[in-house]
């Protein structure tokens, strides 16, 4: 501790402040900061701006409007409204439903979307990139809707705040759906916190009354208790506890890092605005509620067929490949028509050519080995479908509800004939690791979810090896001034990310990988030029007909277990000393099935299909010491290694004497049973 506070001293005789990057905020002298995404400003108090004329303050002021314009705020009351707007405006959506109304009725219980908020307390230390998060209360919220929780953003993306709201629409006065809190506890304050910060914060938990149950936490800007009429409870007929943080997964806001103890506190986004996990609390009853639909059906807030159709017009992404890229994607039809070939077990010596729509395709199912697809038996036909058919690949779509039908998720799948070998970095080399990596047959996949209360785009999810990462809508790259996003696809393993660049997969922090290599080429596809609608299973059966082979659930490739050690001698030849060494680690943490090819199953076998996408997740204990607490965390994966992924986490907790706090660093294999590539 001592150290850190001379750090800080250190800090303040260079006389500079850092104001929470993106998210807005003030100087300690008062003054107004605006700041947008790429930019952050330094004040210096030795420096002072003794402007000659008119002309130079003129200029200045137009300097800051024009390269600064971030969020606005009042210098009154610190009130800030979403500064991120899409490149384009919203269409106007077809009519129908309650899709994109403003609100939406859980079956006696309204809530809404807000976007206009007030700053309560800010800190520039701690969370992602150690920038710190800033902390709102939501304002001009609609007549008869109540807040249902503060809102946290952090500093490191830019502002693109929403929380929601809720009204009474039970009509009950006997069991209304809200009522406001008896009481509040405190759940943490900054008080003891040696951190940079904008006053001090406290977080409050809602105390509710019998049958209710909060939503949210509350912040406040002192130690005194919140108003009891603050925010609303919720009747427990409309909550549930599981999945409170279903957004993102619990997308993590801020918290301990970077040498800051902030007593086990760290907090994570979710509907209604955050949520707080403190491992120093160790109490279940503080655990606030996530909300649920009652209604008999969530199609209500659920855009139709017209309404799914301009939501992909608006919003397909665009997908552009490496100029290296020989593998391209091609329509499923495209495929069976040039060739591809169905085998069955104990039948190999007679493979079946597929019909167009894969209508003699076994349907159902299990994924039991029994039947297999594979490339044309001609060499040169062979090596044409390889490389698929660019202008005739289509863009895939599942819509489906999440979040109880607040949010719409977009499925875009795209096919590619074959995924290319693997490409590995060791040091200042690049190797072309021969066969290892390569297989028939390939469906990747990215996800838009959209808000029902408006038909916004609110992120996406970016599907990488097995796993992948949502991306808030403000920090995506769009195409052409429109509201399509981005999307770079890896060089033959076709890996979905956000931004182009090399990422190397197994570096365990070091210079030797598995390279995933994005660039922009003029090699590009619009997914919604050739779109098709595979499935809406909340419309009915009957308005949207599912293609024969989306129900196809075997491997859509043959397994072949090449002679891995062969492949991997032949790279070797080219590495001598430190190098070879280093590259025989890499490959001995690479799992053996990552090596060999594996035909993977369809979209539909996938359990994103009804489920979840896929992050990183690992179970470990909270404390070695407290051998009966267990907790679920998520991560990114730091490294492969053989029989899964390795991820590791700090967790605070408290030793059995109760005497002193302290962080253990921990690290449990997490192996997963299913793949996407």
């Amino acid at each position: 501790m001592e150290k850190r506070k001379k750090k800080r001293r250190g800090k303040k005789e260079r006389k500079v402040l850092r104001p929470p990057a993106y998210a807005g905020g003030r100087r300690n002298d008062g003054a107004a900061v605006s700041l947008t995404k790429g930019y952050h400003l330094l004040f210096t108090k030795s420096v002072s701006f003794k402007m000659q004329s008119s002309k130079t303050t003129i200029f200045f002021f137009l300097f800051f409007i024009f390269c600064f314009n971030g969020p606005t705020m009042a210098d009154s009351d610190d009130t800030i409204e979403t500064n991120f707007r899409l490149p384009s405006p919203l269409p106007k959506w077809p009519s129908g439903g309650a899709f994109a109304t403003g609100a939406i009725d859980l079956g006696g219980l309204q809530v809404s979307q807000v976007t206009t908020f007030k700053k309560i307390w800010a800190t520039n230390e701690g969370g992602s990139d150690n920038l710190g998060a800033t902390f709102y209360d939501p304002v001009a919220i609609p007549d008869g809707f109540y807040s249902l929780g503060s809102y946290a953003h952090p500093n490191n993306i830019p502002f693109f705040g929403h929380t929601l709201v809720g009204k009474d629409a039970s009509n009950d006065p006997s069991r209304p759906a809200l009522r406001s809190p008896i009481d509040y506890l405190l759940v943490w304050s900054s008080e003891s916190v040696d951190i940079e910060k904008d006053g001090e914060g406290y977080i409050w938990f809602p105390v509710p009354p019998t049958g209710y149950r909060p939503v949210g936490f509350v912040v406040g800007g002192s130690s005194v208790k919140p108003p009891l009429d603050k925010v609303r409870c919720v009747h427990e007929d409309f909550t549930d506890t599981t999945n409170v943080t279903d957004l993102e997964t619990g997308m993590w806001v801020w918290g301990s890092g970077h040498d800051l103890d902030l007593d086990g506190l760290d907090v994570y986004a979710s509907i209604a605005g955050f949520v707080v996990r403190d491992q120093g609390v160790g109490n279940d009853t503080l655990t606030p509620s996530c909300l649920k639909n009652l209604n008999g059906s969530l199609s209500s807030s659920m855009p139709n067929l017209k309404q799914i159709e301009a939501l992909i017009q608006a919003y397909s992404p665009v997908i552009y490949f490496h100029p290296d890229e020989p593998f391209l994607p091609s329509s499923v039809e495209w495929f069976f028509e040039n060739g591809a070939l169905l085998y069955e077990k104990g039948q190999e010596s007679k493979p079946n050519p597929i019909k167009s729509h894969g209508s003699n395709l076994p349907q159902g199912g299990s994924n039991d080995d029994a039947y297999w697809l594979d490339l044309p038996r001609d060499g040169s036909t062979k090596d044409r479908v390889k490389k698929g058919d660019l202008q005739d690949a289509c863009g895939y779509f599942h819509v489906k509800p999440v979040s109880g039908g607040l949010f719409t998720d977009i499925a875009v799948w795209v096919f590619y004939p074959f995924n290319g070998g693997l490409r590995a970095k060791v040091e200042f080399l690049n190797i072309n690791l021969g066969k290892l990596g390569e297989h028939v047959g390939d469906w990747e996949h990215v996800t838009l979810r959209v808000s029902n209360f408006n038909g916004a785009l609110h992120s996406v999810f970016f599907s990488q090896h097995s796993w992948g990462k949502w991306v808030s809508v403000s920090n995506l790259e769009f195409h052409a001034g429109g509201n399509k996003p981005v999307v770079y696809a890896s060089l033959h393993g076709h890996a979905s990310y956000p931004k182009p660049g090399c990422v190397l997969l197994g570096s365990e922090g070091g210079n030797v990988g598995v390279r995933d290599d994005t660039a922009k080429s003029d090699k590009v596809m619009d997914t919604g030029v050739r779109a098709v609608v595979m499935a809406a299973e909340y419309l009915g059966p009957a308005a949207v007909v599912e293609p024969p082979w989306l129900n196809y659930e075997r491997k859509w490739g043959p397994k072949i277990d090449y002679d891995v050690d062969k492949e991997i001698k032949k790279a070797k030849r080219v590495m001598i000393g430190k190098l070879k060494k280093a590259f025989e680690r890499f490959v001995g943490s690479v799992p053996r099935e990552m090596l060999g090819e594996d035909g993977p199953t369809g979209p539909k076998v996938k359990t994103s299909w009804s489920g979840n996408e896929a992050i990183a997740t690992c179970r470990a204990l909270a404390c070695p010491h407290v051998h009966n607490q267990k907790k679920w965390f998520t991560f990114e994966p730091t490294h492969i290694y053989r029989g899964g992924f390795k991820c590791e986490a700090l967790f605070g907790c408290e030793r059995e004497d109760n005497r002193e706090r302290d962080t253990w660093r921990m690290t449990r294999r997490h192996v997963r049973s299913t793949t996407d590539d």
